[in-house]
């Protein structure tokens, strides 16, 4: 009863276009109320408190907050640049310069729309100046942008292993490998693709060694971003949330004395912009802490594990199967919400296949990066659609090619563990 209640109220909420963080605490409170047998209200104030007395969440403003001072600072452009100069100069170069410009950008954002929208506003225009067209940089945008959710720092890690309660530094490092796998595949399809387009011409650049040396120091200090901070955690200078400090630091020093894109005057919209996202995060956090406590009071996790694995008893078959549900609730729900939702009914599954937590993070992250380049949520697409110009459905169908080589690396990452798990071992 517990278990129907709970979901039909969230769902029936979220119909009425309710704010998920607000569904969260109200379905909770509707089981409380009026379902025998469910937790006393005192519990959700008990949990609302708790949820937010977490050290490693205060890391979720910090980086949105330096996310938001590095792009508004030049480091985006300052990064295409450099990227230009290593490989823009060869036949179709500006495709692979845009997804390593991502890369470099996912590194010092830890969002995926952000890394859309700080490469997509500088390498779409130029992509189109020598043939591209803006169907084909926008779609190679906005599947290269997914890159941000799995380069630490990553936004998504941090709240899984704050909902799961594993190691954040671990995490970021399993996601390195995966990061560059994805941003090659991109890159293969790319080449695939522009094969015979005899429209696209080679960027009007020559490779110069002067010119590489010059875009690099003009964007060393972007370039030190993930140096600093990596280096930084996993040498022990400063826990995950403290590299959310310094580098809300750095990003004001470089951004203000440094490259002076930033004014003093800025600040005030920036510190606002970056306070209503991490506002609307930490309310989903917080009231999924009481939701979570409620499933697991009320045994779903332990009944949802026990109805799957009674599908079949082949791990195979039950992470497919878990694949395919995360890949449909990416389609429809923002990738924190989804996170804080699945992972406390989904990882006692994952655990009980034998599944690392810290590899299920990048299985779980993954899934729901897709649904950031999936219709109808899409977000990616949204954001590409909105500086290409181009419609949602033309941008949809030019997804297509790069949707399928996620699919095959998701399998890859899902099957084989040791992508994620190698670098976290060494640690």
């Amino acid at each position: 009863m517990i278990a129907t209640t709970i979901f039909l109220a969230l769902i029936l909420l979220l119909l009425v276009s309710v704010p998920i963080g607000i569904c969260l605490g109200l379905a909770t409170m509707i089981v409380m109320l009026f379902v025998d047998g469910a937790p006393p209200m005192v519990l959700l104030s008990r949990s609302v408190v708790t949820g937010a007395d977490s050290f490693p969440l205060i890391a979720v403003p910090l980086f949105i907050l330096a996310g938001d001072l590095m792009q508004q600072g030049g480091m985006s452009r300052r990064l295409v640049a450099f990227a230009n100069s290593l490989i823009g100069h060869i036949r179709a170069g500006l495709a692979y310069v845009n997804v390593l410009a991502c890369l470099f950008f996912a590194a010092i954002s830890g969002s995926s729309p952000a890394t859309v929208a700080a490469i997509g506003s500088n390498m779409i225009p130029e992509m189109e100046k020598v043939g591209y067209s803006r169907r084909f940089s926008g779609a190679l945008t906005a599947s290269s942008g997914m890159i941000g959710v799995m380069i630490p720092p990553s936004i998504p890690f941090i709240i899984y292993g704050v909902t799961a309660e594993v190691s954040i530094g671990k995490l970021f490092l399993a996601g390195v490998v995966p990061g560059i796998m994805f941003a090659m595949m991109f890159m293969l399809v790319a080449r695939l693709l522009l094969r015979n387009d005899t429209e696209v011409v080679q960027s009007a650049t020559e490779f110069s060694a002067e010119d590489v040396w010059t875009t690099f120091r003009k964007s060393v200090w972007a370039l030190l971003v993930p140096v600093i901070i990596l280096g930084g955690i996993y040498s022990g200078i400063f826990t995950p949330t403290e590299a959310g400090a310094v580098a809300v630091v750095y990003a004001v020093i470089v951004g203000i004395f440094v490259y002076r894109d930033i004014r003093f005057s800025d600040l005030p919209g920036i510190l606002a912009t970056s306070a209503r996202t991490s506002g609307t995060i930490l309310i989903l956090v917080i009231m999924a802490t009481a939701f979570g406590r409620v499933l697991t009071l009320a045994q779903i996790p332990s009944t949802l594990a026990t109805s799957l694995t009674s599908l079949s008893d082949n791990p195979i078959i039950v992470l497919l199967l878990i694949n395919l549900l995360l890949l449909f609730i990416g389609m429809f729900m923002e990738t924190i919400s989804s996170i804080i939702i699945m992972t406390p009914i989904l990882l006692p599954v994952a655990l009980a296949l034998g599944v690392d937590p810290i590899a299920f993070g990048v299985i779980l992250t993954v899934n729901l990066a897709i649904g950031f380049c999936t219709p109808p949520l899409g977000v990616n697409l949204f954001v590409a659609s909105s500086i290409s110009g181009v419609s949602i459905e033309r941008l949809s169908k030019a997804i297509l090619p790069f949707f399928v080589g996620m699919l095959i690396l998701l399998m890859l990452i899902t099957y084989i563990p040791a992508i994620s798990l190698t670098l976290p071992a060494l640690w």
